[in-house]
């Protein structure tokens, strides 16, 4: 053991220099990253890591021991290596896989670097609670979580069964709160109070009934506690509210199984539901940014990796692999989505710089453009300045004097710092070391015309496949202000950093279901030959359905909304009038599974006490239509049926759905819009 610990100690002190200088790309390149503390940690730790989430301590739980075996068995069989594992924190913690090459190492420095930088200035993690001056503090939070349900579980006073039985039914639900409000919303003022002052609804009835001044043998035979406990449920939401977890913990009861009733919950019931609701939101902003954070992550990577040589020449085959295994893996790839949407996003910021200044050319008209334009050479001068591009110590002399002429493209010191060694009128470990890093020679505005988008090859015809209908449309909304008489005065006019700036205004307010849906363009499916797959009932196989960009964007989006999961909302507390929880599921086209769906609702029933419903929509197909279907070769046409299943502990049993429940829970367009109106820009 002794000896595994000093080669992870020896490990971590070779990554001190790159992590340390790593930070400093970061922060030149624009990124406002959480610092970050970096772990050295062999195959078992990660594992356990990876099995709690990212945290080294979480509530005693029998699921933690499941992941665990499953990532061991993973990693065994070289079926998923975990590179590293970084949690949302501040400062943010990382942890290194110690087998990792020091190629490897470095990538995912470099990697951590960018999502440290999302979780600081990504809004949707900032609706986590706890989040004052030093930040969210989850390795604190959850470490506390973890102790107080472990002493729970420890009490004499409670069964250690009961406390799993509990985790098992609140965690089964975990992804049923309402993820674009704060963890607190619910009791700050959006949760629906029992009564206008607050009081127990139950009181406030007895109250009443004592009122009325009847004998204790009518009051117990119209007023029994059946009768009571109907009543306590009587919450009825003026809407459908989505935050069902809250839902049962402000108004749910325990299934008393030897009396067959519903009774009031003890206070260590609630201290585990609030934990591990709260637990819920803050895992809640990275399911709701995979593809973006990933996205964001690989994209800087990528910029420090390879574009500034970050990954040293003997590394970067190495490097080459590590990356190719990451945007390579099969199905749906957050890691490859979204760095290209990312890519997608600065290249159409870039362009639509470009094109706003040649369209300002004396002359140059949308009609014209292509024929007064010629791309090849407007190509040619958007490719960084020879000294920019090749910043290093071939090129001081170069850099030194766009530096005596104030170029802001040049960190004037550094180069004077670097001139002096060189001279060795200083010492040369005094000064920064430009052969390793020579980034250090320019400034974000310089590093940003080294990475100019529009001068990467592959996008050298950018501007060429652009529609007569695009530029009338950037023309529409240009008034006639700062016009240029020549192609070269407006080029020399080109921000070269519109591309990164738009990337980080767009990293600040949006999650996937925005992202995609704003940037999920014609032009992005069409040259990505992205494309729509779907089961067909008729051929009992998978099938290409569509490669209409907007098939491939609700095809898309259906996947990330609300985590991907069907969005289940409360519509009646008191259903029947008889204390029975209705549920909605929100039907956008896709079914629920049904098997899934029934096991949830059992998991509901030991959270609100008494009967529970859900209702939902199904598809049904006629077998004659079936078979017709079939022999022509096409899908068959269904029918819609509302649907109630209900539980109340025996079996679960499916009914009719009421028409007006129906139309409650139908879309007749899916809204996927789900970024709060003060975000929006």
């Amino acid at each position: 053991m002794r000896d595994d610990r000093l080669e992870a100690k020896r490990e971590a002190e070779q990554l001190d220099e790159p992590a340390a200088e790593a930070r400093n790309l970061a922060e030149r390149l624009g990124l406002d990253p959480y610092p970050v503390r970096y772990w050295v940690v062999d195959h078992d730790e990660m594992n356990e890591l990876i099995a709690y989430g990212g945290f080294q301590q979480r509530y005693p739980h029998w699921r933690w021991g499941m992941n665990y075996d499953r990532q061991r068995k993973k990693d065994r069989h070289g079926l998923g290596k975990a590179f590293e594992i970084v949690n949302n924190d501040d400062p943010s913690h990382a942890f290194l896989q110690e087998s990792n090459t020091m190629a490897d190492q470095k990538a995912v420095i470099t990697h951590v670097e960018g999502h440290a930088d999302f979780f600081a200035n990504n809004d949707w993690f900032g609706l986590y609670a706890d989040r004052g001056e030093d930040g969210p503090n989850a390795v604190a939070r959850l470490g506390r979580n973890a102790d107080r349900l472990a002493e729970i579980g420890r009490r004499a006073d409670v069964d250690r069964e009961a406390v799993e039985r509990l985790i098992d039914a609140v965690s089964a639900l975990e992804d049923t709160i309402d993820q674009h409000s704060p963890v607190n919303a619910a009791r700050d003022g959006d949760a629906i109070e029992p009564t206008s002052d607050g009081d127990d609804p139950r009181e406030e009835l007895q109250a009443k009934i004592d009122e009325l001044d009847l004998s204790e043998e009518v009051q117990g035979d119209v007023f029994d506690e059946e009768w009571l406990t109907s009543q306590d449920g009587g919450v009825e939401p003026d809407k459908p509210r989505p935050d069902v977890l809250a839902f049962l913990r402000d108004h749910g009861k325990r299934y008393d199984s030897e009396t067959g009733k519903a009774v009031d919950r003890e206070p260590w019931e609630t201290t585990v539901i609030d934990a591990i609701r709260e637990e819920a939101y803050y895992f809640a902003g990275q399911k709701v940014t995979k593809v973006m954070n990933e996205g964001w992550a690989t994209y800087w990577e990528s910029i420090m990796m390879g574009g500034e040589g970050f990954a040293g020449s003997d590394e970067f085959l190495t490097y080459a692999d590590h990356m190719s295994r990451v945007l390579g893996s099969p199905g749906l790839n957050p890691y490859k989505l979204g760095f290209e949407l990312w890519t997608h996003v600065e290249l159409q910021a870039a362009r639509r710089d470009v094109v706003d200044k040649l369209l300002r050319v004396d002359g140059v008209t949308p009609e014209n453009f292509h024929a007064k334009i010629d791309i090849d050479e407007v190509a040619d001068t958007l490719q960084p300045h020879p000294a920019i591009e090749g910043a290093g110590p071939a090129m001081l002399d170069e850099l030194a004097e766009l530096a005596a002429d104030g170029d802001p493209r040049v960190d004037a010191e550094i180069v004077d710092r670097a001139l002096s060694i060189r001279e060795g009128d200083t010492d040369a470990a005094d000064g920064p070391d430009i052969e390793a890093y020579p980034w250090k020679l320019l400034t974000y505005e310089g590093l940003a015309e080294r990475h100019y988008v529009l001068s990467r090859p592959q996008h050298r015809n950018a501007l060429r496949n652009l529609s007569r209908s695009t530029l009338e449309e950037r023309a529409r909304y240009m008034f006639d202000v700062d016009r240029y008489e020549t192609v070269a005065e407006a080029l020399a006019d080109v921000d070269r950093t519109a591309g990164w700036s738009r990337m980080y205004e767009v990293r600040e307010s949006h999650n996937d279901v925005t992202f995609l849906d704003e940037f999920l363009t014609d032009e992005f499916v069409r040259e990505r030959n992205y494309f729509t797959y779907e089961y067909s009932q008729a051929g009992d196989e998978f099938r290409v359905a569509s490669t209409d960009a907007a098939a491939v964007k609700r095809k898309l989006l259906l996947q990330f909304t609300n985590f991907g999961k069907p969005t289940i909302v409360v519509l009646d507390g008191n259903f029947k009038n008889r204390g029975e929880l209705l549920l909605g599921h929100q039907y956008n086209g896709v079914a629920l599974d049904e098997q899934q769906a029934t096991a949830t609702l059992k998991r509901v029933f030991e959270l609100w006490g008494r009967p529970v419903s859900l209702a939902t929509i199904q598809t049904e197909y006629d077998d004659k239509e079936l078979r017709r279907a079939q022999r022509q070769n096409r899908e068959p046409a269904g029918t819609e049926v509302g649907v109630r299943l209900q539980y109340d502990g025996g079996d679960v049993t499916e009914h009719e759905l009421d028409d007006t429940i129906k139309s409650r829970i139908e879309a007749d367009e899916v809204d996927y819009d789900t970024k709060p109106d003060e975000w929006l820009s």
